[in-house]
């Protein structure tokens, strides 16, 4: 099911430095998700955030069950914290470093300003608490994906009821005509051993030829009887209903039935021995076919 969702939120400073003023660094969490018949999930998360990659399929995993799921996380920096001054700490430990490494390394080049303020900035980021922050601001984002799948799969069920609805009127049109096309197979049984008895030396009597006739009516309607085919059309039609509007994840069992449906219209068509049996057959599949798309989009 399709749906897309979005959620910024600045992080909290790590333990031991509340004292600290809030950085400005903050989480931006994007959430989309297309059409699957199953759950695959994909991650596109900042070098910092990828620790954070199984709390994250964890909590996707338990909320959702179907779908091509993508997840982007990045941390963006406004321009004063790209240029935040390093502590006297951080400058004190690094003037101590440099100091060891010359006196090793004599003609090591001094530290610049670049390469000091990268070195702070790597400090502000382990200042900050992401693992708090990025299961707050997931949850927040999926809560808002779910409800847009919900929006989603409303209209789908809508749409599928209308389908369920052309489908019973087509099975409705089919039920009449199989009784109609049985009775005129039966005329014209009777017409030809009429003909063939007129033709013949009268080796057969009225009766026998009656009665031949018959059986061959008989078999006829046997082998383009649907009155099965459209009790169960009409028993599948009425689950799909009944599980459109409890809700819930019915997915994979609407799945099963669509394939039903399918048999079904397909066997419809196979028996036909009328072009408006035919017709209805071809209108009825179409019609499925449409549903099994739908169908894949729904949790």
């Amino acid at each position: 099911m399709t749906g897309y969702a979005s959620a910024q939120q600045t992080p909290a400073p790590a333990p031991g430095h509340e004292g600290k003023p809030a950085p400005a660094s903050r989480i931006g969490l994007e959430i989309r998700s297309v059409n699957s018949r199953f759950l695959d999930l994909s991650f596109r998360l900042a070098d910092d955030l990828r620790a954070y990659e199984p709390q994250l399929r964890e909590l996707l995993s338990s909320r959702l069950k179907r779908g091509k799921v993508e997840v982007r996380a990045g941390i963006e920096s406004s321009e004063a914290e790209t240029l935040r001054e390093p502590s006297v700490r951080m400058l004190q430990r690094l003037g101590s470093v440099q100091d060891a490494v010359r006196s090793w390394l004599p003609d090591a080049p001094a530290l610049s300003v670049a390469e000091i303020l990268r070195l702070g900035a790597s400090e502000s980021a382990a200042d900050i608490d992401w693992g708090a922050t990025v299961t707050e601001l997931a949850t927040r984002t999926l809560d808002h994906l779910m409800a847009a799948r919900a929006r989603e799969g409303e209209r789908l069920a809508d749409m599928l009821l209308g389908h369920l609805k052309q489908l019973r009127a087509h099975a409705e049109q089919a039920r009449p005509l199989v009784p109609q096309l049985v009775e005129q197979q039966r005329q014209r049984f009777l017409e030809r051993w009429k003909e063939a008895m007129a033709l013949g030396e009268g080796s057969v009597t009225p009766e026998a030829a009656q009665d031949r006739a018959l059986t061959e009516a008989t078999s006829f309607a046997i082998r383009i009887d649907v009155a099965e085919e459209l009790t169960r059309l009409a028993a599948h039609l009425d689950e799909i209903e009944r599980l459109l509007k409890k809700g819930g994840e019915v997915g994979k069992r609407l799945d099963f039935l669509i394939q039903e449906l399918h048999r079904e219209a397909n066997t419809l068509g196979s028996k036909s021995a009328a072009l408006e049996l035919t017709k209805i057959s071809v209108d009825m599949k179409v019609l499925v076919e449409q549903m099994r798309e739908q169908v894949q989009n729904i949790e």
